[in-house]
């Protein structure tokens, strides 16, 4: 059985639309609305690509429970993460989940400059670090999106996205914020860029 991204990349590909493109974005947003996805659809096939480490860099999904859950206003159980800096108990990384799809699509197209490379495959990743998106002003919108993960608040292996299947990943409507609406937490986010 395909997984979701990849019965997506078939549908662009019948379609003949070229992926990482104008034409694709606007054919997935309105893909997306019709899309009937969650993040255990998502997880659920066999032929996912799940590991049991990140590498900085690449973009994962996994399930997070917050050790200080009951301090935080909201957190995502399901973020979508790029790994930015290794620490000895987890790593500190962009949740795209943290903004609207149309800011994630902005992010995504300023850090492709810092690809390792332009074939988008399960070779790339991106050559970003903490310090780099702190000192970066014109990524503004990674701002809000910065956030520290522990392994021992893991709960799943992580689910590895290819990087030619990176924009999709950014318009699944599959985050998943406890103690606030997706609008409100865009909101939010909206007001620190």
């Amino acid at each position: 059985m395909a997984t979701l991204l990849q019965r997506i990349q078939e549908d662009l590909q019948k379609q003949g639309i070229q992926p990482r493109t104008a034409d694709a974005r606007a054919w997935l947003r309105s893909k997306v609305k019709d899309l009937n996805v969650s993040p255990r659809s998502l997880t659920r096939s066999e032929r996912a690509n799940y590991t049991d480490a990140t590498i900085v860099g690449k973009m994962y999904f996994f399930f997070y429970d917050p050790k200080t859950k009951e301090r935080m206003t909201y957190f995502d159980k399901f973020p979508l993460v790029i790994p930015v800096e290794e620490k000895r108990d987890g790593f500190i990384g962009l949740n795209l989940h943290y903004i609207h799809p149309k800011h994630r699509i902005a992010l995504l197209d300023k850090m492709s400059e810092a690809a390792s490379d332009s074939n988008y495959d399960e070779n790339t990743k991106l050559k970003i670090s903490y310090p780099y998106l702190v000192s970066a002003a014109r990524l503004y919108e990674s701002t809000p999106c910065v956030k520290r993960y522990l392994y021992s608040n893991i709960k799943s292996r992580f689910l590895e996205i290819k990087a030619s299947d990176w924009d999709i990943a950014v318009m699944l409507p599959v985050e998943s914020f406890v103690g606030a609406s997706t609008s409100k937490v865009f909101s939010d986010s909206r007001k620190k860029f």
